[in-house]
C-alpha cells in the first residue's frame, strides 16, 4: 500500500534528523498527520484522537503511537517494523481521567527519553494545550522545544513520485470544476453544483480515483462573493449571478487547488474589469517566476500588476502547497507576500491565488504551479477567462429548461 519506495522515506527521515540535530533536539514529536504520513506513511482518518510519530535522532525508524484501534492502519499503510506500532487503550480516549500524553510519556521513559531534548510541534492544529501541560507534567526532566515547521521545510522541494502525484490530483481539479460549473446555471442549487464536485474529484478518471481533500469546495455566491471562505446552501442560482468555486484535486494526499469565477448570464462592467485585472496580474506573476526569486520578488510582480489600475490587495498572493489532512492544504511555510525571503527552487509547488474581494463583489483565478529549473509550469489545464454560463439548464436532448 505504500505509495512511495522505503527508500524515499529513509531519505525524508534522514533530512528530518539532519534539521534535528542543526536545532538541538533529541526526540521530534511529530502530531501533524501530514507530517505523520510524510514520514512514515500513515494513512487513517485518526487524527481527531491523539496520535503521534516519535523521531529519535538516533534511529533509523519512527514510533508510531496511537489508539488501539488504529493501530491496524499503521501495521498496514506505513514501512516501520511492527514493534514500533503501539496503541493505548480506549479508556485514554475523551477521558476526564486518563490522557494519551501520559500513556506517551510512559512509552518515551520507558526508550530512556526522559531527560531528552525534545522538539514538539507547538502551532499545529492537532496538538493542545492539555496535550503539552500532560507531557511536561509527565515528563519534568525532560526539555521541550518548539519544533514547529521542522518537518514541513523537508517537504517544501517535491520528489518526482510527489510530483507525478500532483499531476494526477491536478487532472482531477479540471475534470471536478468542469462538471461543477456546468451545474452553475439558473435553477440549480448551489449543493447540487457542490455534490459535483464531490463526485469528480473522487470518482476521478477510468485510470485513477481521487482522495478527499483537506478543504471542501468553496462556493461564494452573487454579493458574497466578497467573502471568499463561504462554502454552499440549498438555495438556487439565479440569473445575472457571479459565482467563485475554490476546489482542489487531491491524489494520494496531494494537492492541487484551483479557482475560477462564473457569471451566470451576461457578466457586469464590473466583473468583466475586475477578472481581467486578475488575470492580467495572474499571468504576468507566471511569466516572471523563476528559480532564485524570493516569495516577495513574485508578490512584488503582482503588487505592480495591480497598481496601474489603482487596486491594492492586502491578503497574501499564494502559499506552498501539498500534502495535507483536514482543515488546510497548505503547508504552513512560504507565503508568497511582501516580505517573504523564501527563495525559490525547482520543484517547490506554490498555489498562486489572485483573489480580489470588495464590498459586494469578488472574483478568483487561481493555478497551482510548480517551479521548474527556468521558470514554471502550471499543474491543471484549465482556461484562466472568466467563464460565462448560459443562465439556463440545456437538457440532453436539446430542449431548455
Amino acid at each position: 500500500m505504500l505509495p512511495f519506495d522505503v527508500s524515499e522515506y529513509q531519505g525524508r527521515i534522514k533530512q528530518t534528523r539532519t534539521l534535528m540535530e542543526k536545532e538541538g533536539i533529541d526526540l521530534l514529536l511529530i502530531t501533524d498527520p501530514a507530517n505523520m504520513n510524510y514520514l512514515s506513511g500513515y494513512d487513517a482518518w485518526s487524527f481527531y484522537v491523539h496520535q503521534m510519530l516519535i523521531i529519535d535522532i538516533h534511529d533509523s525508524q519512527p514510533v508510531w503511537v496511537g489508539r488501539f484501534m488504529d493501530a491496524p492502519a499503521a501495521k498496514v499503510t506505513t514501512w516501520m517494523h511492527e514493534a514500533n506500532i503501539i496503541g493505548y487503550p480506549d479508556i485514554y480516549v475523551h477521558s476526564d481521567l486518563l490522557h494519551p500524553m501520559a500513556f506517551i510519556a510512559e512509552v518515551l521513559r520507558k526508550r530512556g527519553n526522559q531527560a531528552s531534548r525534545i522538539g514538539v510541534e507547538m502551532d499545529h492544529y492537532y496538538f493542545s494545550a492539555k496535550a503539552f501541560e500532560e507531557l511536561k507534567k509527565a515528563l519534568p526532566d525532560a526539555r521541550f522545544q518548539s519544533a514547529d515547521l521542522l518537518v514541513n521545510r523537508v517537504r517544501m522541494v517535491k520528489s518526482d513520485q510527489e510530483l507525478e502525484y500532483m499531476k494526477k490530483a491536478g487532472k482531477l481539479a479540471e475534470l471536478a470544476m468542469f462538471n461543477g460549473v456546468q451545474t452553475i446555471r439558473t435553477g440549480n442549487r448551489e449543493c447540487d453544483a457542490a455534490a459535483m464536485i464531490y463526485y469528480h474529484m473522487i470518482a476521478g478518471t477510468k485510470e485513477w480515483g481521487g482522495d478527499y481533500p483537506a478543504i471542501v469546495p468553496l462556493l461564494p455566491t452573487g454579493e458574497n462573493t466578497s467573502i471568499p471562505h463561504l462554502t454552499w446552501t440549498d438555495r438556487k442560482f439565479q440569473e445575472g449571478e457571479a459565482v467563485i468555486v475554490e476546489l482542489a484535486g487531491c491524489c494520494k494526499r496531494y494537492h492541487v487547488p484551483l479557482a475560477r469565477t462564473i457569471a451566470i448570464g451576461p457578466p457586469s462592467q464590473d466583473l468583466l474589469r475586475i477578472s481581467s485585472i486578475a488575470t492580467e496580474g495572474i499571468n504576468r506573476v507566471l511569466d516572471e517566476i523563476k528559480p532564485g526569486m524570493t516569495c516577495g520578488d513574485v508578490e512584488a510582480v503582482w503588487r505592480m500588476s495591480l497598481q496601474k489600475h489603482g487596486i491594492a490587495k492586502e491578503s497574501r498572493l499564494g502559499y506552498s502547497v501539498g500534502l495535507n489532512y483536514p482543515p488546510d492544504w497548505g503547508e504552513h511555510t512560504a507565503s508568497i507576500r511582501k516580505g517573504d525571503q523564501t527563495v525559490l527552487q525547482p520543484n517547490m509547488t506554490f498555489h498562486i491565488i489572485p483573489g480580489l474581494w470588495f464590498e459586494r463583489s469578488g472574483v478568483e483565478i487561481s493555478e497551482t504551479i510548480r517551479v521548474t529549473e527556468t521558470g514554471c509550469e502550471t499543474l491543471a489545464n484549465y482556461s484562466r477567462e472568466l467563464i460565462i454560463n448560459s443562465p439556463y439548464v440545456i437538457e440532453e436532448h436539446g430542449e431548455i429548461s
